[in-house]
Protein backbone atom coordinates (compact mmCIF):
# COMPACT_ATOMS: atom_id res chain seq x y z
CA UNK A 1 0.00 0.00 0.00
CA UNK A 2 1.38 3.63 -1.09
CA UNK A 3 2.19 6.42 1.49
CA UNK A 4 0.61 8.99 -1.66
CA UNK A 5 -1.73 9.45 -4.14
CA UNK A 6 1.10 10.89 -6.37
CA UNK A 7 0.40 8.21 -8.99
CA UNK A 8 -2.78 9.80 -9.83
CA UNK A 9 -2.86 13.09 -12.10
CA UNK A 10 -4.14 16.12 -10.02
CA UNK A 11 -6.07 18.32 -12.68
CA UNK A 12 -3.84 21.32 -13.42
CA UNK A 13 -6.31 23.81 -13.69
CA UNK A 14 -9.80 24.73 -11.97
CA UNK A 15 -11.32 26.03 -8.39
CA UNK A 16 -9.67 24.57 -5.34
CA UNK A 17 -11.52 21.47 -3.57
CA UNK A 18 -12.58 22.93 0.27
CA UNK A 19 -12.30 21.46 2.79
CA UNK A 20 -13.50 18.61 3.85
CA UNK A 21 -16.60 18.63 6.50
CA UNK A 22 -15.04 18.38 10.19
CA UNK A 23 -17.46 15.71 10.94
CA UNK A 24 -16.09 13.33 8.31
CA UNK A 25 -13.63 10.42 8.65
CA UNK A 26 -10.73 11.68 6.60
CA UNK A 27 -11.30 15.33 8.78
CA UNK A 28 -11.34 13.25 12.02
CA UNK A 29 -8.17 11.17 11.01
CA UNK A 30 -6.13 14.27 10.26
CA UNK A 31 -7.51 16.35 12.99
CA UNK A 32 -6.19 13.75 15.52
CA UNK A 33 -2.75 13.14 14.01
CA UNK A 34 -2.26 17.09 13.41
CA UNK A 35 -3.06 17.40 17.18
CA UNK A 36 -0.61 14.73 18.07
CA UNK A 37 2.19 15.64 15.77
CA UNK A 38 1.65 19.15 17.80
CA UNK A 39 1.72 17.68 21.02
CA UNK A 40 5.06 15.73 19.75
CA UNK A 41 6.17 19.20 18.80
CA UNK A 42 5.46 20.80 22.27
CA UNK A 43 6.81 18.00 24.27
CA UNK A 44 10.10 18.83 22.48
CA UNK A 45 10.12 22.19 22.92
CA UNK A 46 9.37 21.73 26.36
CA UNK A 47 12.51 18.89 26.81
CA UNK A 48 14.67 21.31 25.19
CA UNK A 49 14.41 24.35 27.21
CA UNK A 50 14.92 21.87 30.39
CA UNK A 51 17.68 20.04 28.26
CA UNK A 52 19.31 23.83 28.31
CA UNK A 53 19.61 24.30 32.14
CA UNK A 54 20.77 21.09 32.78
CA UNK A 55 23.96 19.19 33.65
CA UNK A 56 25.20 17.41 30.60
CA UNK A 57 25.31 14.16 32.29
CA UNK A 58 22.38 14.43 35.10
CA UNK A 59 19.64 12.40 35.00
CA UNK A 60 17.42 15.78 33.99
CA UNK A 61 19.77 16.01 31.10
CA UNK A 62 18.77 12.53 30.04
CA UNK A 63 15.23 12.45 31.25
CA UNK A 64 15.48 15.92 28.95
CA UNK A 65 16.83 13.99 25.85
CA UNK A 66 13.97 10.76 26.56
CA UNK A 67 11.38 13.39 26.30
CA UNK A 68 12.48 15.21 22.78
CA UNK A 69 13.06 12.30 21.17
CA UNK A 70 9.53 10.98 22.17
CA UNK A 71 8.27 13.95 20.79
CA UNK A 72 10.34 13.64 17.33
CA UNK A 73 9.19 10.03 17.34
CA UNK A 74 5.77 11.35 17.59
CA UNK A 75 5.91 13.85 14.99
CA UNK A 76 7.37 11.53 12.36
CA UNK A 77 5.05 8.73 13.67
CA UNK A 78 1.52 11.32 12.84
CA UNK A 79 3.41 12.49 9.34
CA UNK A 80 3.96 8.80 8.49
CA UNK A 81 0.36 7.98 9.24
CA UNK A 82 -0.86 11.09 7.87
CA UNK A 83 0.19 10.09 4.50
CA UNK A 84 -1.82 6.34 5.03
CA UNK A 85 -5.01 8.77 5.31
CA UNK A 86 -3.71 10.94 1.90
CA UNK A 87 -3.60 7.53 0.22
CA UNK A 88 -6.89 5.30 1.91
CA UNK A 89 -9.28 8.00 3.36
CA UNK A 90 -12.43 8.11 1.97
CA UNK A 91 -12.13 11.88 2.73
CA UNK A 92 -8.84 13.37 2.45
CA UNK A 93 -7.54 16.66 3.68
CA UNK A 94 -7.20 19.60 1.55
CA UNK A 95 -3.93 20.93 0.46
CA UNK A 96 -5.24 24.08 2.25
CA UNK A 97 -5.78 21.73 5.52
CA UNK A 98 -1.93 20.12 5.25
CA UNK A 99 -0.97 23.62 5.25
CA UNK A 100 -2.81 24.68 8.10
CA UNK A 101 -0.87 21.57 9.67
CA UNK A 102 2.51 22.51 8.49
CA UNK A 103 2.13 26.07 10.37
CA UNK A 104 0.94 24.23 13.60
CA UNK A 105 3.72 22.19 13.74
CA UNK A 106 6.21 24.63 13.11
CA UNK A 107 5.02 27.46 15.13
CA UNK A 108 6.39 26.10 18.28
CA UNK A 109 9.82 25.41 16.83
CA UNK A 110 9.82 29.54 16.64
CA UNK A 111 10.91 30.18 20.27
CA UNK A 112 12.85 26.88 20.81
CA UNK A 113 16.45 27.35 21.45
CA UNK A 114 18.72 25.45 18.54
CA UNK A 115 17.80 22.07 17.58
CA UNK A 116 19.05 19.37 16.06
CA UNK A 117 22.44 21.42 15.31
CA UNK A 118 24.51 24.70 16.50
CA UNK A 119 24.78 25.98 12.65
CA UNK A 120 22.86 28.85 13.45
CA UNK A 121 25.88 30.41 16.13
CA UNK A 122 28.02 30.28 12.85
CA UNK A 123 25.91 32.03 11.25
CA UNK A 124 25.72 34.11 14.05
CA UNK A 125 29.42 34.59 14.18
CA UNK A 126 30.24 35.31 10.37
CA UNK A 127 27.16 38.10 10.61
CA UNK A 128 29.47 39.70 13.23
CA UNK A 129 32.53 39.23 11.32
CA UNK A 130 30.69 40.73 7.92
CA UNK A 131 29.22 43.72 10.47
CA UNK A 132 32.97 44.57 11.14
CA UNK A 133 33.82 44.89 7.63
CA UNK A 134 35.35 41.80 7.12
CA UNK A 135 35.32 39.70 4.70
CA UNK A 136 33.29 35.90 6.40
CA UNK A 137 34.34 33.85 3.06
CA UNK A 138 38.28 34.99 3.98
CA UNK A 139 38.24 35.56 7.46
CA UNK A 140 37.25 33.08 10.22
CA UNK A 141 34.88 34.07 13.46
CA UNK A 142 37.78 33.22 15.76
CA UNK A 143 40.38 35.17 13.58
CA UNK A 144 37.83 38.10 12.60
CA UNK A 145 36.45 38.07 16.93
CA UNK A 146 39.40 37.01 18.84
CA UNK A 147 38.97 33.16 20.34
CA UNK A 148 37.66 34.83 23.61
CA UNK A 149 34.85 36.25 21.99
CA UNK A 150 31.51 35.24 23.66
CA UNK A 151 30.30 34.79 19.94
CA UNK A 152 33.09 32.99 18.93
CA UNK A 153 32.43 30.08 22.17
CA UNK A 154 29.01 29.54 20.71
CA UNK A 155 30.84 28.14 17.47
CA UNK A 156 31.22 24.69 16.80
CA UNK A 157 35.15 23.19 17.29
CA UNK A 158 35.59 22.49 13.44
CA UNK A 159 34.12 25.67 12.31
CA UNK A 160 35.35 28.69 14.65
CA UNK A 161 38.46 28.87 12.50
CA UNK A 162 36.61 27.97 9.15
CA UNK A 163 35.44 31.14 6.95
CA UNK A 164 32.01 31.34 5.46
CA UNK A 165 30.93 28.76 2.56
CA UNK A 166 28.14 30.57 1.31
CA UNK A 167 27.27 33.11 -1.24
CA UNK A 168 26.82 36.85 -0.68
CA UNK A 169 23.18 37.11 -0.89
CA UNK A 170 23.50 35.15 2.62
CA UNK A 171 26.21 36.89 3.31
CA UNK A 172 24.13 40.21 3.51
CA UNK A 173 21.32 38.36 5.46
CA UNK A 174 24.26 37.24 8.37
CA UNK A 175 25.28 41.05 8.22
CA UNK A 176 21.82 42.51 8.99
CA UNK A 177 21.09 39.96 11.21
CA UNK A 178 24.12 41.08 13.31
CA UNK A 179 23.38 44.35 12.97
CA UNK A 180 19.69 44.22 14.15
CA UNK A 181 20.24 42.20 17.01
CA UNK A 182 23.22 43.67 18.32
CA UNK A 183 25.06 41.04 19.31
CA UNK A 184 21.99 39.74 21.05
CA UNK A 185 22.09 35.89 20.52
CA UNK A 186 18.06 34.97 21.44
CA UNK A 187 17.54 37.91 18.53
CA UNK A 188 19.71 36.98 16.15
CA UNK A 189 18.14 32.97 16.39
CA UNK A 190 14.92 34.36 15.73
CA UNK A 191 15.59 36.70 12.88
CA UNK A 192 17.45 33.85 11.46
CA UNK A 193 14.75 31.50 12.01
CA UNK A 194 12.02 34.23 10.43
CA UNK A 195 14.03 34.23 7.90
CA UNK A 196 13.80 30.08 7.40
CA UNK A 197 10.55 30.90 7.34
CA UNK A 198 10.28 33.31 4.23
CA UNK A 199 11.96 30.32 2.56
CA UNK A 200 9.74 27.33 3.70
CA UNK A 201 6.85 30.04 2.79
CA UNK A 202 8.09 30.16 -1.05
CA UNK A 203 8.91 26.31 -0.90
CA UNK A 204 5.13 25.88 0.12
CA UNK A 205 4.22 28.38 -2.91
CA UNK A 206 6.25 26.55 -5.21
CA UNK A 207 6.07 22.97 -4.54
CA UNK A 208 2.10 22.46 -5.68
CA UNK A 209 2.84 24.67 -8.75
CA UNK A 210 5.88 22.11 -9.36
CA UNK A 211 3.29 19.20 -9.23
CA UNK A 212 0.53 20.76 -11.30
CA UNK A 213 3.30 21.04 -13.87
CA UNK A 214 4.39 17.63 -13.52
CA UNK A 215 0.79 16.15 -13.47
CA UNK A 216 1.00 14.90 -10.04
CA UNK A 217 -0.83 15.56 -6.53
CA UNK A 218 -0.74 18.65 -4.72
CA UNK A 219 -1.51 16.94 -1.58
CA UNK A 220 1.06 14.19 -2.40
CA UNK A 221 3.79 16.81 -3.13
CA UNK A 222 2.88 19.21 0.04
CA UNK A 223 2.54 16.01 2.42
CA UNK A 224 5.94 14.30 1.24
CA UNK A 225 8.03 17.45 -0.01
CA UNK A 226 6.83 20.41 2.92
CA UNK A 227 5.05 18.51 5.38
CA UNK A 228 7.72 15.91 6.43
CA UNK A 229 9.39 16.46 9.43
CA UNK A 230 12.85 17.16 8.02
CA UNK A 231 11.29 20.60 7.73
CA UNK A 232 10.46 21.39 10.59
CA UNK A 233 13.25 19.72 12.20
CA UNK A 234 15.64 21.60 9.85
CA UNK A 235 14.19 24.67 8.28
CA UNK A 236 13.04 26.13 11.22
CA UNK A 237 13.95 24.61 14.44
CA UNK A 238 17.69 24.52 12.91
CA UNK A 239 17.28 27.73 11.46
CA UNK A 240 19.55 26.65 8.05
CA UNK A 241 19.87 28.31 5.33
CA UNK A 242 19.08 26.07 3.34
CA UNK A 243 15.40 27.13 3.73
CA UNK A 244 16.39 30.12 1.73
CA UNK A 245 18.29 28.65 -0.84
CA UNK A 246 15.15 25.76 -1.58
CA UNK A 247 12.72 28.67 -1.81
CA UNK A 248 13.96 30.87 -3.88
CA UNK A 249 15.44 28.11 -6.22
CA UNK A 250 12.36 26.07 -6.42
CA UNK A 251 9.83 29.10 -7.14
CA UNK A 252 12.03 30.11 -9.32
CA UNK A 253 12.19 27.03 -11.42
CA UNK A 254 8.02 26.95 -10.97
CA UNK A 255 8.43 30.28 -12.73
CA UNK A 256 10.78 29.46 -15.24
CA UNK A 257 9.29 26.03 -16.24
CA UNK A 258 5.79 27.60 -16.32
CA UNK A 259 7.12 30.65 -18.67
CA UNK A 260 7.91 28.03 -20.69
CA UNK A 261 4.98 25.79 -21.55
CA UNK A 262 4.75 22.71 -22.98
CA UNK A 263 6.87 21.44 -25.41
CA UNK A 264 4.91 20.87 -28.85
CA UNK A 265 2.14 22.58 -27.99
CA UNK A 266 1.50 24.62 -31.38
CA UNK A 267 0.77 28.49 -31.23
CA UNK A 268 2.01 28.66 -27.65
CA UNK A 269 5.41 31.39 -26.97
CA UNK A 270 8.13 31.51 -24.49
CA UNK A 271 7.21 34.11 -21.67
CA UNK A 272 10.32 35.69 -21.74
CA UNK A 273 10.01 38.18 -19.00
CA UNK A 274 8.67 35.38 -16.37
CA UNK A 275 11.57 33.42 -17.89
CA UNK A 276 13.62 36.34 -16.94
CA UNK A 277 12.39 36.85 -13.38
CA UNK A 278 12.65 32.71 -12.60
CA UNK A 279 15.96 32.53 -13.89
CA UNK A 280 16.88 35.26 -11.15
CA UNK A 281 15.59 33.95 -8.65
CA UNK A 282 17.39 30.73 -8.85
CA UNK A 283 20.16 32.78 -9.62
CA UNK A 284 20.52 34.08 -6.00
CA UNK A 285 19.64 30.83 -4.36
CA UNK A 286 23.05 29.96 -5.28
CA UNK A 287 24.05 32.96 -4.01
CA UNK A 288 22.70 31.46 -1.03
CA UNK A 289 24.35 28.10 -1.28
CA UNK A 290 25.52 26.86 -4.70
CA UNK A 291 23.80 23.39 -5.46
CA UNK A 292 21.02 25.56 -6.41
CA UNK A 293 23.00 26.39 -9.59
CA UNK A 294 21.23 22.95 -10.70
CA UNK A 295 17.89 24.16 -11.56
CA UNK A 296 19.42 26.75 -13.83
CA UNK A 297 21.11 23.57 -15.82
CA UNK A 298 17.15 21.80 -16.04
CA UNK A 299 15.91 25.27 -16.96
CA UNK A 300 18.56 25.45 -19.70
CA UNK A 301 17.84 22.59 -20.88
CA UNK A 302 13.85 23.13 -20.87
CA UNK A 303 14.91 26.05 -22.72
CA UNK A 304 16.58 24.06 -24.96
CA UNK A 305 14.08 21.28 -25.61
CA UNK A 306 11.40 24.54 -26.16
CA UNK A 307 13.49 25.56 -28.89
CA UNK A 308 13.98 22.06 -30.86
CA UNK A 309 15.82 20.20 -28.67
CA UNK A 310 19.24 19.90 -31.05
CA UNK A 311 22.68 20.07 -29.60
CA UNK A 312 23.05 23.58 -31.07
CA UNK A 313 19.90 24.70 -28.98
CA UNK A 314 21.13 22.82 -25.98
CA UNK A 315 25.02 24.80 -26.09
CA UNK A 316 22.87 28.15 -27.03
CA UNK A 317 20.83 27.90 -23.39
CA UNK A 318 23.46 26.70 -21.55
CA UNK A 319 25.73 29.79 -22.38
CA UNK A 320 22.24 31.94 -21.41
CA UNK A 321 22.26 30.43 -18.00
CA UNK A 322 25.83 30.75 -17.47
CA UNK A 323 25.83 34.08 -18.59
CA UNK A 324 22.80 35.08 -16.49
CA UNK A 325 24.31 33.96 -13.41
CA UNK A 326 27.32 35.53 -13.77
CA UNK A 327 25.46 38.50 -14.31
CA UNK A 328 23.31 37.78 -10.59
CA UNK A 329 26.41 37.26 -9.25
CA UNK A 330 28.36 40.61 -10.53
CA UNK A 331 25.27 42.62 -9.17
CA UNK A 332 24.74 40.98 -6.14
CA UNK A 333 28.56 40.62 -4.82
CA UNK A 334 28.97 44.16 -6.01
CA UNK A 335 25.66 45.43 -4.46
CA UNK A 336 26.08 43.84 -0.50
CA UNK A 337 29.84 45.30 -0.41
CA UNK A 338 30.85 41.43 -0.11
CA UNK A 339 33.02 41.54 -3.28
CA UNK A 340 34.03 37.56 -4.53
CA UNK A 341 35.99 36.46 -1.90
CA UNK A 342 32.88 33.30 -1.80
CA UNK A 343 34.39 32.00 -4.90
CA UNK A 344 37.14 30.93 -3.49
CA UNK A 345 35.53 29.64 -0.19
CA UNK A 346 32.89 27.08 -2.27
CA UNK A 347 35.00 23.56 -0.60
CA UNK A 348 35.22 25.07 2.99
CA UNK A 349 32.38 22.72 4.11
CA UNK A 350 33.98 19.79 2.52
CA UNK A 351 36.69 20.38 4.94
CA UNK A 352 34.93 18.34 7.39
CA UNK A 353 34.81 14.04 6.63
CA UNK A 354 30.55 13.63 7.18
CA UNK A 355 30.40 9.98 8.37
CA UNK A 356 27.12 10.30 6.10
CA UNK A 357 28.52 10.79 2.97
CA UNK A 358 29.07 7.48 0.98
CA UNK A 359 31.89 9.00 -0.96
CA UNK A 360 34.02 9.26 2.70
CA UNK A 361 32.86 5.68 3.37
CA UNK A 362 35.95 4.27 1.24
CA UNK A 363 38.50 6.70 3.39
CA UNK A 364 36.97 5.56 6.82
CA UNK A 365 37.25 1.95 5.90
CA UNK A 366 41.16 2.33 3.90
CA UNK A 367 41.99 4.85 6.86
CA UNK A 368 40.88 2.22 9.73
CA UNK A 369 42.83 -0.64 8.02
CA UNK A 370 45.99 1.11 7.47
CA UNK A 371 45.85 2.44 11.31
CA UNK A 372 46.12 -1.32 11.84
CA UNK A 373 49.41 -1.39 10.38
CA UNK A 374 50.56 1.85 11.25
CA UNK A 375 49.51 3.10 7.78
CA UNK A 376 47.86 6.67 7.16
CA UNK A 377 46.03 5.78 4.57
CA UNK A 378 42.95 8.12 5.36
CA UNK A 379 43.67 11.28 4.11
CA UNK A 380 44.86 10.23 0.37
CA UNK A 381 41.70 7.60 0.28
CA UNK A 382 39.11 10.56 1.67
CA UNK A 383 40.80 12.50 -2.07
CA UNK A 384 39.34 9.62 -4.00
CA UNK A 385 36.64 8.81 -2.86
CA UNK A 386 35.52 12.80 -3.20
CA UNK A 387 37.44 12.83 -6.89
CA UNK A 388 35.02 9.29 -7.77
CA UNK A 389 32.12 11.31 -6.44
CA UNK A 390 32.58 14.69 -8.24
CA UNK A 391 32.48 12.47 -11.02
CA UNK A 392 29.92 10.24 -10.81
CA UNK A 393 27.86 13.79 -9.83
CA UNK A 394 28.90 15.28 -13.08
CA UNK A 395 28.09 12.04 -15.27
CA UNK A 396 24.94 11.88 -13.46
CA UNK A 397 23.87 14.84 -14.18
CA UNK A 398 24.93 14.82 -17.68
CA UNK A 399 22.80 11.27 -18.13
CA UNK A 400 19.53 13.04 -16.79
CA UNK A 401 19.52 16.37 -18.62
CA UNK A 402 20.30 14.28 -21.66
CA UNK A 403 16.87 12.26 -20.80
CA UNK A 404 15.13 15.34 -20.17
CA UNK A 405 16.66 17.10 -23.42
CA UNK A 406 14.77 14.19 -25.41
CA UNK A 407 11.79 14.57 -23.64
CA UNK A 408 11.87 10.87 -21.63
CA UNK A 409 12.22 13.25 -18.25
CA UNK A 410 10.02 16.39 -17.55
CA UNK A 411 11.93 19.12 -15.71
CA UNK A 412 10.69 18.81 -12.17
CA UNK A 413 12.00 15.00 -12.35
CA UNK A 414 15.14 15.91 -13.40
CA UNK A 415 15.72 18.32 -11.13
CA UNK A 416 15.07 15.81 -8.09
CA UNK A 417 16.65 13.30 -9.56
CA UNK A 418 20.04 16.02 -9.97
CA UNK A 419 19.94 16.81 -7.13
CA UNK A 420 19.79 13.77 -5.81
CA UNK A 421 22.77 13.00 -6.78
CA UNK A 422 24.59 16.06 -5.65
CA UNK A 423 23.52 14.56 -2.47
CA UNK A 424 24.14 10.95 -2.76
CA UNK A 425 27.42 11.41 -3.81
CA UNK A 426 29.03 15.19 -2.60
CA UNK A 427 31.54 15.61 -0.14
CA UNK A 428 28.98 16.41 2.75
CA UNK A 429 25.73 14.53 3.66
CA UNK A 430 23.47 16.10 6.61
CA UNK A 431 20.02 15.43 7.02
CA UNK A 432 19.07 18.65 6.27
CA UNK A 433 20.65 18.12 2.87
CA UNK A 434 17.77 15.37 1.78
CA UNK A 435 15.34 17.99 1.47
CA UNK A 436 17.32 19.08 -1.59
CA UNK A 437 16.40 16.45 -3.62
CA UNK A 438 12.84 15.17 -1.47
CA UNK A 439 11.32 18.51 -2.30
CA UNK A 440 11.55 18.77 -6.18
CA UNK A 441 10.92 14.72 -6.49
CA UNK A 442 7.79 14.92 -4.27
CA UNK A 443 6.15 17.02 -7.03
CA UNK A 444 6.62 14.06 -9.12
CA UNK A 445 4.68 11.06 -10.15
CA UNK A 446 7.12 8.65 -8.77
CA UNK A 447 6.26 5.08 -8.66
CA UNK A 448 4.18 3.92 -5.43
CA UNK A 449 7.25 1.94 -4.06
CA UNK A 450 9.73 4.81 -4.95
CA UNK A 451 7.74 7.23 -3.24
CA UNK A 452 7.36 4.99 0.08
CA UNK A 453 10.81 4.20 -0.20
CA UNK A 454 11.45 7.74 -0.41
CA UNK A 455 8.86 8.71 2.88
CA UNK A 456 10.65 5.80 4.73
CA UNK A 457 14.06 7.10 4.13
CA UNK A 458 13.06 10.69 5.53
CA UNK A 459 11.32 9.33 8.56
CA UNK A 460 14.90 7.52 9.19
CA UNK A 461 17.33 10.63 8.92
CA UNK A 462 14.44 12.60 11.00
CA UNK A 463 15.24 10.38 14.23
CA UNK A 464 19.00 9.91 13.37
CA UNK A 465 20.06 12.75 14.61
CA UNK A 466 19.50 13.56 18.97
CA UNK A 467 17.57 16.59 18.94
CA UNK A 468 19.26 18.24 21.70
CA UNK A 469 22.54 19.07 20.00
CA UNK A 470 25.52 17.96 21.69
CA UNK A 471 28.72 15.74 21.77
CA UNK A 472 27.80 12.60 23.05
CA UNK A 473 31.50 11.37 23.50
CA UNK A 474 31.38 9.49 26.68
CA UNK A 475 27.94 9.60 27.10
CA UNK A 476 26.85 6.73 24.75
CA UNK A 477 25.02 5.02 27.55
CA UNK A 478 22.36 8.29 27.85
CA UNK A 479 21.64 8.33 24.25
CA UNK A 480 20.66 4.87 24.12
CA UNK A 481 18.69 4.99 27.13
CA UNK A 482 16.67 8.00 25.89
CA UNK A 483 16.09 6.52 22.89
CA UNK A 484 14.91 3.39 24.20
CA UNK A 485 12.82 4.75 26.48
CA UNK A 486 11.07 7.22 23.29
CA UNK A 487 10.26 3.80 21.48
CA UNK A 488 8.62 2.13 24.08
CA UNK A 489 6.37 5.61 24.48
CA UNK A 490 5.91 6.04 20.88
CA UNK A 491 5.29 2.06 20.28
CA UNK A 492 2.32 2.70 22.73
CA UNK A 493 1.03 5.39 20.66
CA UNK A 494 0.97 3.96 17.41
CA UNK A 495 -1.85 1.01 18.20
CA UNK A 496 -4.01 4.29 19.43
CA UNK A 497 -3.12 6.35 16.32
CA UNK A 498 -3.24 4.08 13.33
CA UNK A 499 -6.08 4.13 10.59
CA UNK A 500 -7.49 0.60 10.74
CA UNK A 501 -9.20 1.18 14.75
CA UNK A 502 -11.70 3.40 11.98
CA UNK A 503 -15.12 1.72 11.47
CA UNK A 504 -14.86 -0.94 8.79
CA UNK A 505 -16.44 0.96 6.01
CA UNK A 506 -13.20 3.39 6.24
CA UNK A 507 -10.98 0.55 6.05
CA UNK A 508 -13.33 -0.96 3.03
CA UNK A 509 -13.39 2.33 1.30
CA UNK A 510 -9.52 2.64 1.72
CA UNK A 511 -8.84 -0.66 0.40
CA UNK A 512 -10.91 -0.22 -2.72
CA UNK A 513 -9.13 2.90 -3.14
CA UNK A 514 -5.37 1.24 -2.70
Amino acid sequence: MSLSTAGRPAPVAGPRPPDRPSGSPGARSHDRLRWTGFGGVLLLTGAAWAGVSSSPSSAAATLSLAAGVTGVGLLVLSWALLGRVLATGPARPSARGLTRTLALWCAPLLVAPPLFSGDVFSYLAQGEVAARGLDPNAVGPAQGLGAASEVVGRVGEHWRDTPSPYGPVFGAVERLVAQVSAGDPVTGVLLHRLTGVLGLVLVVWAVPRLAAAAGASRRGALWLGVLNPLVPWHLVAGAHNDSLMLGLMLAGTAIALDALGTPGTRGARVEWWPLALGVVLIALGAQVKLPALVALAVVGTALARRRGGRPGDFLLAGLGMVAAFAVVSVAVSSATGLGFGWVGALGTSGRVSSWLAPTNWFGFLVGGAGSAFGAPLAPAAMVIGKVVGAALVVCGIGVVLRRQLGGRVDGVTALGLALGLVVAFGPVVQPWYLLWAVAPLAATRLPARARTGLGALVAVFAVLVPPLAGDFTGRVGQLVLGYAVAALLVGMAFPLLREDRAPAYVRRAGAARA
